[in-house]
């Protein structure tokens, strides 16, 4: 057969024009203060499907039914979108100054993660993202379809097949430039780019992040069992926490960094002064006693534009409560006993734990009068465990 120049140019023009898309891209992250951006194709996580569905099997995902709901559009991006032909995963350093485990050493003192200490990091890097695909879908003439987490999108997993990092024992994503602080974004588009190779793992024999869990959350190396997480526990959780884990909770009211923190390719993070984010005064090392006196708006004020705001004030103050009991700081008496009478029964109950951890057995036993008219079971459980028989 004659040899077809027309499609060895047309085969040219695609690469070129592949490469020409890329660099653009490339560039415009760049620009927007983006760290890392790197590429992959929407079928380079096989193993992702089998993964998910014995993590749902398992009940891993406690009480985050939405997982199981989206399973299908979660393992398979085409499903999530079947036009889709390249994957662009974006990653922002959000490293922190020192070491957020040394928070843990003042009681009195509420420990946020790390993550949570500056704005909602959705809105920080979604405005990017949509900068980024705004521009690039003017060059390209394709469409584009940008996601920041709250998507049913396996970011961790498509990171680590684009080669920003892999999957590190934790489950969270490592990189050998940034350790394990990055935050991650994505870009679906239906143009052809220039796929980048998969990220190989690294931890080899390490098991640091694993032994730093405060609750053995890690059932084996790169699995994790979100029922016994501080951070699933702290923000996704309603309700009631499991009396035998408060203890390890320690000062932790919103998230835990542990396992982060412990990871040794942190040493390596490149942390640049100019795109670093910077947490905010008030989130570093805050006063539990005053996170005890908020109100609904006052925490609401409080927390305008940061993560934690999404999770209610209810919630919130049932995990400082839990930091409380655990502080051994008996001036913290008067306002866990003021919250006896708040209006959630989540604050009531935990009210009651930091109570019977702080006070004396006979200070506390004189307070049985308010479990004997409580109304919520929940509490009334609280009230039987610490002692007081109802």
């Amino acid at each position: 057969m004659p040899h077809d120049r027309n499609s060895d140019r047309a085969a040219e023009k695609a690469t070129e024009k592949r490469r020409k898309l890329t660099a653009f891209l490339q560039q415009e992250a760049t620009d927007k203060g983006f760290d890392v951006c790197r590429i992959t194709a929407p079928d380079r996580i096989p193993q992702a499907p089998a993964r998910l569905e014995e993590f749902l099997a398992a009940n891993h995902h406690g009480t985050m039914a939405w997982m199981s709901e989206t399973k299908e559009r979660r393992a398979d991006p085409r499903v999530l979108w079947s036009d889709v032909r390249s994957i662009v995963m974006f990653g922002l350093n959000y490293g922190p100054d020192s070491d957020p485990r040394a928070l843990q050493d003042q009681p009195e003192k509420a420990a946020i993660s790390v993550y949570a200490r500056n704005r909602d990091y959705h809105d920080i890097i979604k405005g990017k993202l949509k900068e980024v695909a705004t521009r690039f879908a003017a060059r390209a003439g394709e469409d584009v379809k940008v996601f920041v987490d709250t998507a049913p999108v396996m970011e961790k997993p498509l990171a680590e097949a684009a080669g920003l990092g892999w999957q590190g024992k934790h489950t969270n994503l490592v990189s050998r430039t940034f350790g394990s602080w990055l935050f991650l974004g994505s870009l679906f588009t239906t143009a052809d780019l220039e796929i980048d190779a998969r990220e190989r793992d690294h931890c080899g024999s390490c098991r640091s992040c694993l032994d730093a869990c405060p609750t053995d959350a890690f059932p084996a190396p790169y699995q994790i069992d979100a029922r016994r997480c501080i951070s699933y526990l702290t923000i996704e959780h309603k309700g009631v926490i499991d009396r035998a884990l408060r203890p390890a909770f320690g000062n932790r009211i919103y998230g835990c960094d542990d396992c982060l923190a412990a990871c040794p390719w942190n040493k390596f993070a490149s942390l640049s002064r100019e795109m670093k984010l910077h947490a905010r005064a008030d989130l570093q090392a805050p006063d539990i006693a005053f996170f005890l006196t908020l109100d609904d708006a006052a925490f609401r004020n409080h927390f305008s534009g940061s993560p934690v705001k999404r999770i209610g004030r209810d919630r919130f103050v049932r995990n400082t409560l839990i930091a409380a009991g655990n502080s051994a700081i008996r001036a913290l008496i008067p306002q866990c006993q003021a919250l006896l009478n708040d209006a959630s029964p989540d604050v009531r109950g935990m009210a009651v734990w930091a109570l019977s951890r702080l006070m004396s057995p006979s200070d506390f036993k004189n307070l049985a009068l308010y479990g004997s008219s409580e109304p919520d079971e929940d509490v009334r459980n609280e009230w039987r465990d610490a002692g007081v028989q109802q």
